[in-house]
Order: structure tokens, then sequence, then C-alpha cells
């Protein structure tokens, strides 16, 4: 537990968060972070990641998260693991409960908790995981080309992950529940004009199928004959949506009807002053590690202002 109340307090470790602790600490702020459920964010559950800038061979997504949490820690970040379950804004300075039991009292605050991808709930989500299922096609499309692949959704993100795949892909096969889309009119437009996708309407994933090699087929259910097919693919896309980590901070801070936090235009701020929100807690657009990364570097100089400000006034 830390007794005395901490300069700056990070929520989160992925490459938002640790890029936030980065900067933080060579301000001389010696931030504190704490780790979160998942220590290193959803990049610990990518074998490769190929499009960070700085690694030409690509590198493993746990192996960078390593490297990040090292380089925080060079320079006095201190890393705990741990979970904040609750969060009090209302005083300052601010009050934040880890694991529970734990209270820590912070100067500032910056949100890293991230986003997670909506799964079906199927078994072989799992049993495949980073063996042909994914939850992002510009993270992982590139490992397809010249294969077929099944996306699973019926918004926008779905359209856009299946007309990505289409320039890579031989074919791909869009798995729609009810007999239409959710997508905006000119997202299902670019669908439908892409001769190589496939959609397949009224349609449920039944079971993701392969074998020691990873996936080569998925089954699907017709919602109005019940009738079974078995569609022969190499990779399967999640393109549900996310759920922003954000349950903690309901009611104290503002977020849109997803439960992204919303932050001050070209800013990381968040509507209380002190608290920043940095990487996909804030991004319902990107999402990706590079541009977390970015967001974290903000959060950490948008802080470093703002306890500067403070201190002036404590001097006048």
């Amino acid at each position: 537990m830390e007794n005395s109340t901490q300069k700056v307090l990070i929520i989160g470790s992925g490459p938002a968060g640790y890029t936030a602790a980065i900067y933080a600490a060579r301000a001389g702020l010696t931030p504190v972070l704490y780790t979160g459920g998942q220590p290193g964010g959803q990049l610990t559950t990518t074998n490769d990641v190929e499009n960070f800038p700085g690694y030409p061979e690509g590198i493993n997504g746990p192996q960078m998260m390593m490297d990040l949490q090292k380089q925080a820690e060079r320079f006095g970040t201190k890393v705990n693991f741990g979970l904040v379950t609750s969060v009090d804004f209302s005083t300052y300075p601010f009050k934040v409960v880890v694991d529970e039991n734990d209270t820590i009292q912070a100067e500032s605050i910056i949100i890293a908790t991230g986003a997670s991808a909506k799964y079906l709930g199927i078994p072989s989500e799992e049993t495949y995981a980073n063996r042909g299922v994914s939850a992002c096609a510009v993270c992982d499309g590139y490992f397809y080309r010249g294969k077929e692949v099944a996306v699973v959704g019926a918004g926008d993100s779905a359209a856009e992950e299946a007309t990505y795949l289409s320039k890579l892909c031989t074919k791909v096969h869009l798995i729609v529940r009810r007999e239409e889309m959710r997508a905006s009119k000119i997202m299902q437009q670019r669908v439908l004009n892409t001769p190589n996708i496939e959609i397949h309407w009224n349609t449920e994933t039944d079971e993701i199928l392969g074998d020691d090699n990873g996936v080569n087929a998925v089954r699907v259910k017709n919602n109005k004959t019940g009738e079974m097919k078995v569609i022969s693919v190499q990779g399967f896309f999640l393109a549900i949506g996310h759920k922003p980590n954000t349950d903690i901070f309901k009611g104290q801070l503002d977020m849109d009807e997803a439960g992204y936090l919303k932050v001050q235009p070209g800013s990381t701020k968040t509507n209380i002053e002190g608290v920043f929100a940095v990487g996909d807690v804030a991004d319902r657009v990107y999402r990706q590690a590079i541009t977390a990364a970015g967001s974290g570097c903000m959060g950490a100089l948008d802080a470093e202002k703002f306890l500067a400000a403070k201190e002036m006034e404590t001097v006048h």
C-alpha cells in the first residue's frame, strides 16, 4: 500500500499506460502504475505485432509490453500488480481503492484502462485465439494474405474489417445474424460493391473448427431454416464491437453512449480537472497500439502541466 499522496497515478498498463509512465517518470514525477486485471493490456493476447514503428522484424505482443514496462521502471516508475476497484474524484487529492482493500491518494490520475473486444462466448474462440481467431483485422489481416476468412458482425466495424480484408484475402465471408446490416448506408454499399465479400444473412456462428495448425473452417447455422453448413476459412475475425473498461468511473466522468470517456478536443482532459484519459478507453475510432502510445505521451504532458499550475497556485 502507498501511504503518501502520489503525484501521478496511472491506472492500466497497455501501450498508453506505459508510455504515460515513461514520460511522467522522465519529468521527475515518480509515477505509480497499477497494471489492472490484464497486465500489458490487449497486446498481450497478440503473438505478432508488425505495425509498431521501430521493430523491422515485428515483435511478440507480450515481449513488447515487458520492454515498455522495463523502460518505464528504468526512469523510476513504480509498477504494482493490482486492480483499481473504485475511485472517488469528488475530493482532492483524489482517492483510489486497489483490490477493494488499499486506499491511495493522488494529485493527478491518468486512466489507461483500455477497451475489451466483445466475443461470441463459444469455447472455440479461446481454443484458436492467436491461431486463426482475431478481433483486429488491421492488426492481423496481413497474416491471411491470399487466404479465405470469415468476419462476424453487422455494424460499421464489421463492414470496415470486411472491406479491409477483401484487399488482402481471396474471399471474405461476412456472417450477419439478421437479414440486414446495422452499418451506415455508405459502409453497406462498400460491402455490397466488393465482389469477393459474400454475405451470409440470417446466420449465426455455431462453432469455429480447426486442428493443431489452427482454424480451417467455421460451422454456421441459418436462423430461418435451422440448416447447418461448414465454410472453409483460415481466419475468423470478430467485429461485434468493443467495451471500454470504464464501469468504475460511471457517475463521475463524462462518457459517450457506448461508455468511452469523453476528453476535451486536442487533449486528454476529462470533465474533472486533474484526471486524464488515454488510449482505447477514450478512442473508439483508431484503437491501435501506436495511437494509444501517442495519447499516453499526451496524458503525461497534460498531467505535468496541471501539476505545475497547482504548484504555482500554492506558491502564490
